[in-house]
């Protein structure tokens, strides 16, 4: 018989939730915000225009790579040495450290995917004043000013960005603390020492002395004369009843940024809050700090469960981005001096002549290791993407029938349920791809288990789904039950791969099976373990179509401080204070290796986490966590994604119908319709809610759902199209209107509506009740096609669409072609040697291009070249199709069974041309109504070169 506290585990664990939970809303009490976080508020308070830093110009060397310079706080004479690169493809790197610290300071490992490149830096002038440095491309400089310490970016007579130009750099060294006898006994010997080291130096040389100040090796000292006000939670903190031991001491970094002419910034997800990002003067600064939320408040800066330190800055003449690349709790002010302004002020300035340029000047505050800031200098959006990109790698590429639709709930009961769920979609004729379990399917928590009742035969369970081309995924969390009978547990403990408490024991905290160690997924030796742990003999009952969910990565810690690790446990020589924002995704990358690794790196992996940081996109999808059956929630979820893909992640969606709470009909319809248009399509529930599957809520509602999730598997061409190219080149799939129409400022703050790469434009329908909704259409010299009646519309409008329960208002950009497969089955694999029809949208030019790319949409044999990439275009009435790779090779069942022709004129004539220079002729169909040629199966196998005319 299990143990009284095994027994009461489960208990306890439910009971925590519940109490964490609260009634469904977030206990705000729980986190911080910044004035209850010590470095926060200190660094807070600094006033602008007081920087103690000064350049020391003497200490320069500049050499072909990099620049370096020693900058000295003149209050308490500690140096600090700045490094400046010039790197490949528009990007300025700056690095600030301390210059002789007392101790290692942390640098994160492992996000960037190689050390970047550099380009040759120049001397253009230097006076005492500062140095001026050529950054080679269109005329762009770097000033380095001495007194005080301040960098310019310059093109031309243009300031790109300034940094410390508010003054509010902050490096706070590391030091002794005053009243340990340790620092006691040292002070007294070294200064007696020094008194005695002085009377017989300052004899022999009167200069010695000064010398001996400007020695840099003697700053430890001038530092520790210079008496510094400690204050409260400099070297020890309290939150709650929880202790931050704080053995080093203060040791937060800080610097300010100035974008002049900047009116809007993005980015820095993850924050339930508009895509672009508010002004923090009247409140906290957001916070990037993973953490696990319970059901979320909407519009706030307060931290999630990612972290990606990247902003972007735009306006209608440029575009640059900030990486600030540091792993530990960060917050990140934002102000400007068009804020609050009313159209009508605005509209005064502009009458009256005022010579204000807008301006918005940004700071970052983090609580550890140094300053290392990419600075992005674009020009272009996808400039941007390309420059983060090279830094930290591009979207992964995923299987394709990940991007289908995925069925989930907390939980699925047992292998019945399972089964049933699965039957339930073939009869009521819905698509679906992947099926998932949550916590309940293992052994009591115990994960890579099963349950052995109700998850007896799982190898028969995959092999149903796979026997009708379907998958599963199945939750493994990375905290693991203490338990001796237990072979993970045990192998993690003798290995000694667990993190470690500061003193020195398996750091243990709660969570879902009860009292839980934390792997240390920083040690690349722990990761290689895990990654085994997913091989076929060792992860009992997986098989090739199971699939793996990283969920409370953040990490979640019940009993932990705002639900989350102690920040003084211990990762080997780091504190977790360091490391923190990386620990998901250190997680994910273990496992998606895992995945690769069980099939010989064969296959591509498909892995979903929670928690994220820069990079992450390399590994997986994430999605936006516990969000709440509610409008508000359906309509974050917008800016939520679109904000995670300016920063790399791509791969992003929400919990379809909402997690907490239960959704009315028509929001679940709704969130459907929106769902199928977002990169990752998942619907998800929690253990208390009424079962949802799509079926459950009458004939009429079943045959809405069913016709979103039908649309989402006709485009599946053109997502993974979309996917190929992201994984190419950086560019985010899901997309804001800014990044094609940069030069529009009607699309910068627009954050209802978006595009999916360039050619398709969605305005889901989020309004309770709605009768119509207004989409804006961009492009002064374009026009969009709704993509259901095949109407035009020009562009630069604002369009009012009346829309009923069965609208998803979705155009098509004149000038493009669309790939769709319309014989829609019962999962994306049974489609894979269908049919395509392509959709051409003629511009006014009466000119489309697009693509189609094709490979076996799961292995990474697209890597060798085992792909079709082909360019189709439109003009001079001649519609031709090309390789864009003729290294590559694969072959395709796939044909072409139809061509729709949007804003065409009626032919005489169709002719097709085929590869071998045989023609034939085209039936065709004409609607002089609406413009629409229809061309019935002309049949060509969509990997060869052919050509049509229209006579």
């Amino acid at each position: 018989m299990a143990s009284f506290t095994e027994r009461m585990a489960p208990v306890l664990v439910l009971w925590m939730a519940v109490c964490l939970s609260g009634t469904w809303a977030v206990d705000k009490g729980n986190f911080k915000t910044c004035d209850q976080s010590a470095f926060c508020k200190r660094q807070r308070a600094l006033k602008p225009g007081e920087s103690p830093y000064r350049a020391l110009l003497e200490t320069m060397e500049l050499t072909n790579t990099r620049l370096t310079l020693q900058l000295i706080n003149d209050n308490n004479k500690v140096r600090l040495l700045l490094e400046l690169y010039r790197l490949q493809g528009n990007i300025t790197r700056v690095k600030i450290n301390e210059l002789k610290p007392l101790k290692p300071r942390y640098e994160v490992p492992d996000v960037l995917i190689r050390e970047p490149p550099t380009e040759p830096l120049s001397l253009l002038s230097q006076d005492e004043n500062g140095v001026v440095l050529s950054l080679g491309a269109e005329s762009q400089r770097v000033i380095v000013s001495a007194r005080p310490f301040r960098l310019d970016i310059m093109e031309g007579r243009e300031v790109l960005m300034s940094l410390n130009s508010r003054g509010l750099l902050a490096f706070e060294h590391l030091r002794m603390r005053k009243d340990t006898f340790s620092y006691k006994v040292t002070s007294t010997v070294a200064s007696v020492w020094d008194n005695i080291k002085r009377v017989f130096t300052s004899q022999a040389d009167p200069e010695a002395e000064k010398k001996e100040e400007a020695d840099p090796a003697n700053q430890a000292e001038a530092a520790k004369e210079e008496e510094e006000k400690v204050e409260d939670g400099m070297w020890e903190e309290t939150f709650k009843s929880h202790s931050d031991s704080k053995p080093n001491g203060p040791s937060a970094v800080s610097l300010d940024f100035s974008l002049p002419g900047v009116e809007h910034v993005y980015g820095i997800p993850e924050h339930a809050d508009t895509l672009r990002l508010k002004t923090t003067d009247n409140g906290d600064p957001y916070r990037l700090y993973n953490l696990d939320v319970f059901q979320y408040e909407l519009y706030n800066p307060m931290a999630l469960y990612g972290a990606v330190p990247v902003m972007l800055a735009h306006n209608a003449q440029r575009t640059t981005g900030i990486f600030w690349l540091n792993a530990a709790e960060t917050w990140v002010d934002i102000s400007s001096n068009t804020a609050g302004k009313t159209v009508f002020g605005k509209m005064l300035d502009y009458v009256q002549g005022s010579s204000e340029t807008p301006q918005t000047d940004v700071r970052w505050i983090s609580e550890s290791g140094i300053i290392d800031v990419f600075i992005m200098l674009g020009p272009t959006p996808k400039d941007v993407f390309s420059q983060y990109a090279s830094l930290t790698g591009t979207q992964s590429f995923p299987p394709l029938t990940s991007l289908g639709y995925h069925q989930c709930r907390w939980n699925y009961n047992d292998q019945e349920d399972v089964q049933s769920v699965d039957a339930g979609f073939d009869e009521h004729d819905i698509p679906y791809d992947f099926i998932w379990l949550d916590i309940e399917h293992t052994d009591g928590k115990r994960y890579f288990t099963w349950d052995p009742h109700k998850f007896a035969t799982p190898k028969e369970m995959l092999q149903g789904l796979m026997d009708k081309k379907r998958k599963m995924v199945a939750i493994v969390d990375p905290h693991i039950k203490v338990d001796s009978n237990y072979k993970i547990h045990n192998e993690i403990r003798s290995r000694g791969f667990y993190i470690k408490n500061k003193d020195g024991g398996d750091y243990e905290g709660w969570c879902w099976p009860g009292s839980a160690g934390y792997p240390d997924f920083t040690r690349a030796d722990m990761r290689a373990w895990w990654a085994s742990m997913f091989a076929y003999d060792q992860y009992e009952g997986s098989m090739e179509n199971l699939y793996t969910w990283n969920d409370m990565n953040e990490p979640s810690v019940f009993n932990g401080p705002e639900v989350t690790m102690h920040k003084d446990a211990m990762h080997g020589a780091w504190e977790h204070r360091d490391v923190h924002n990386t620990y998901g995704f250190y997680v994910q990358m273990a496992t998606a290796e895992g995945l690769i690794q069980r099939s010989g790196g064969v296959e591509r992996p498909f892995v979903l986490t929670r928690a994220f940081f820069a990079g992450s996109q390399r590994y997986g999808a994430v999605w936006t966590g516990d969000n709440a059956a509610e409008w508000d929630h359906l309509k974050i979820s917008i800016p939520m994604c679109l904000s995670l893909g300016l920063v790399g992640i791509s791969f992003c969606g929400a919990d379809v119908g909402g997690f907490f709470k239960s959704p009315s009909t028509e929001l679940l319809v709704r969130w459907y319709q929106t769902g199928a248009y977002q990169p990752f399509f998942r619907a998800h529930a929690h253990l208390d809610t009424p079962r949802r599957e799509p079926w459950l809520f009458g004939p009429e509602n079943t045959a809405l759902i069913r016709e979103a999730v039908r649309q989402r598997y006709t485009l599946m061409p053109y997502w993974y199209q979309q996917f190929y190219q992201a994984h190419r080149t950086g560019q985010p799939v899901m997309r804001p209107l800014w990044v094609e129409y940069p030069q529009d400022p009607a699309t910068f703050a627009l954050d209802d509506e978006f595009l999916i790469g360039r050619d398709l434009l969605v305005h889901p329908v989020t309004e309770e009740g709605a009768r119509g909704v207004t989409a804006y259409l961009p492009g002064k010299d374009e026009v969009w096609f709704d993509v259901h009646t095949f109407q035009k519309h020009n562009g630069a409008q604002n369009l009012y669409i009346p829309v009923t329960m069965s609208s998803i208002p979705v155009f098509q950009r004149g000038g493009s072609i669309i790939t769709r497969k319309l014989r829609v089955r019962r999962s994306s694999s049974c489609m894979e040697h269908d049919p395509y029809t392509l959709y051409v949208a003629l511009n006014p030019q009466r000119k489309a291009e697009g693509e189609l790319y094709i490979d076996d949409g799961h292995t990474f044999n697209y890597e060798k070249k085992e792909f079709i990439h082909r360019r189709l275009s439109f003009a001079n009435n001649i519609l031709s199709s090309v390789n864009l790779a003729p290294d590559a090779q694969f072959t395709t069942r796939s044909w072409i069974e139809r061509i729709v022709i949007l804003g065409a004129s009626k032919p005489s004539k169709v002719t097709l041309k085929a590869a071998d220079g045989q023609e034939s002729q085209i039936e065709f169909d004409f609607d002089a109504s609406m413009s629409v040629l229809t061309l019935r199966k002309p049949g060509m196998n969509s990997g060869a070169d052919w050509t049509v005319m229209l006579q």
